[in-house]
């Protein structure tokens, strides 16, 4: 047996600030933490929505009111700025429902491979991304 030196082991650390720009993380990892993104952004514009909802089904006035509000601006606000945070708001519930039913699915049937992960989560990308895509059209009058 010989006395050879040992070969230093790797160091495993935490990820520093600095290093955020230079780590690739995979697309299920990317899917995983745009889905507590997309949770946390429908709790912080829950207020929004709630005011949307309720001046939507309070009367045909406040409906009214809803209407010019997103077209011409609301106080301070203008139009744009209240459709561009209906669009994140879309995409939140669009990727949060999709990425729950990709989880749901993958504990129903079992699918934990790492093939099966990536593949889900580029269509769970794919289908929020579009439907955000549609639906920000039509908000903002494309078709």
């Amino acid at each position: 047996m010989t006395n050879a030196p040992a070969k230093p082991r790797p160091v495993y650390r935490n990820i520093h600030v600095t290093d955020i720009v230079r780590y690739r993380l995979p697309v299920a990892g990317m899917v995983s933490i745009l889905h507590r993104v997309s949770g946390a952004l429908m709790f912080l514009l829950l207020p929004f929505a709630l005011w949307i909802f309720d001046a939507s089904l309070s009367s045909e006035f406040s409906y009214e009111a809803l209407a010019s509000a997103f077209a011409a601006g609301a106080g301070p606000l203008p139009g744009w700025f209240l459709k561009l945070v209906s669009l994140a708001l879309i995409w939140a519930y669009l990727h949060h429902a999709i990425a729950g039913v990709r989880h749901l699915w993958m504990d129903a049937t079992h699918s934990v491979s790492k093939a099966q992960g990536a593949n889900s989560a580029i269509v769970t990308l794919a289908l929020s991304l579009l439907l955000t895509l549609a639906l920000g059209a039509r908000l903002f009058g494309l078709f």
